[in-house]
């Protein structure tokens, strides 16, 4: 029985759930940072929202990739970061167990989002659920299959940066922001950057697959490349933002875990060169890791911009 829970809570793969928490730590913190009166109730229930869905994203891409049988033939996927759970392929979950759970946590942060229109009234809160929603399913979900047209990568830079920073700010305030769009923007290039950098050590079994994810469209080579330019976007972003006067000279600690990045970025031209086995998949493990180091710190250091700004500690 414990054993039992212990895979289901490594099938919701909580410690990625940074990815969702982070965009609503800072639409949090945009509405403080603006002077505005920040709800709890309605924070935590956001937060709780995002959360499930997410989680059934997890679980559904984990269903989709396996009846596709990208995770089966997958042999070069480093844990934590790439080839799933592994729970379906190890025989420790059933694929139709794995599928229902995906949908029940899905419809269960669904509902979170009709409470918090039913609170509100704001209107947009459920085309954001909706666009939230769908997308999210249909990442890996045939017949989009998103993540197989090389839509992926957009998909999730767009949903867990711009639509859950704006969506959280939304709920409080009803309205938009300019500051929430722009404290968004990093992120998404940074998520995008942790997602297209766990591609590389699935590219082979994605290629034989048919998951077109932009690394097997490109090639290592050239998705290199576009690792270096989503890392810079994170950067430039924040900058430009500044000197714009739409985020706060604060947000400058942003930039502050560039080193992490550029760790990242060594490991993954050294992973690369090196093509296949141990050494190589060391070097993929450690660029995965710092990347998702580095979407986190610059978060939680973007938070702490906003709230320092706001006049907090």
């Amino acid at each position: 029985m414990a054993s039992h829970l212990v895979d289901w809570l490594e099938e919701l793969r909580a410690p990625f759930f940074t990815a969702s928490i982070v965009p609503v730590l800072l639409g949090s913190a945009v509405v403080l940072y603006e002077g505005r009166g920040l709800d709890p109730l309605l924070m935590v229930l956001t937060l709780v929202g995002v959360v499930l869905l997410h989680a059934g994203t997890n679980i559904a891409n984990d269903y989709y990739d396996h009846t596709e049988r990208t995770d089966d033939v997958n042999v070069g996927y480093v844990r934590p970061f790439t080839g799933g759970s592994r729970k379906i392929q190890e025989g420790r979950l059933e694929a139709r167990a794995v599928h229902r759970a995906a949908l029940a946590l899905i419809a269960a942060g669904a509902v979170f989002g009709v409470v918090l229109f039913l609170l509100t009234r704001g209107p947009l809160i459920l085309l954001f659920g909706v666009i939230g929603i769908f997308s999210g399913y249909m990442y890996s979900a045939p017949p989009l299959r998103l993540s197989s047209r090389g839509l992926g990568e957009l998909t999730v830079g767009l949903n867990f940066g711009l639509l859950i920073v704006l969506g959280t700010y939304y709920v409080q305030t009803l309205a938009l922001s300019w500051t929430a769009l722009a404290v968004g923007i990093p992120m998404a290039f940074l998520i995008t950057a942790v997602l297209h950098v766990n591609q590389f050590p699935d590219v082979k079994a994605d290629g034989e697959t048919g998951k077109a994810t932009l690394v097997v469209r490109l090639g290592t080579a050239r998705a290199v490349i576009t690792q270096y330019m989503l890392i810079a976007g994170a950067s430039l972003s924040i900058v430009v933002s500044v000197a714009l006067r739409i985020l706060p000279i604060w947000t400058l600690l942003g930039l502050m875990p560039l080193p992490l990045a550029v760790r990242s970025l060594y490991f993954l031209r050294a992973g690369t060169a090196a093509g296949t086995g141990k050494k190589a998949k060391a070097a993929l493990a450690e660029a995965c890791g710092t990347t998702v180091r580095c979407h986190l710190a610059t978060g939680l250091l973007l938070v702490a911009g906003l709230l320092l700004s706001a006049g907090f500690g």
